[in-house]
């Protein structure tokens, strides 16, 4: 995995454009869990939705990763 990526001559870090890439994927995900009415099982939705985009980070790196290497 490379460590920086080059967005319009400014160098982000390549973890900070898949953490972007999760919060997408995580957004889409509570809009989905939301509309078939999950949340109403759910105690904490906050903790809950930290949850989630940790294992959707998890997820895009290490598919990330595959992809590269």
């Amino acid at each position: 995995m490379i460590g920086e990526i080059d967005v319009l001559g400014v160098f982000v870090p390549a973890v900070l454009v898949l953490m972007f890439i999760a919060y997408l994927l995580n957004l889409a995900i509570r809009t989905v869990l939301a509309r078939i009415g999950v949340y109403r099982f759910i105690w904490h939705r906050s903790i809950f939705d930290l949850g989630i985009y940790v294992l959707v980070l998890g997820l895009v790196v290490i598919v990330s990763h595959r992809l590269i290497t």
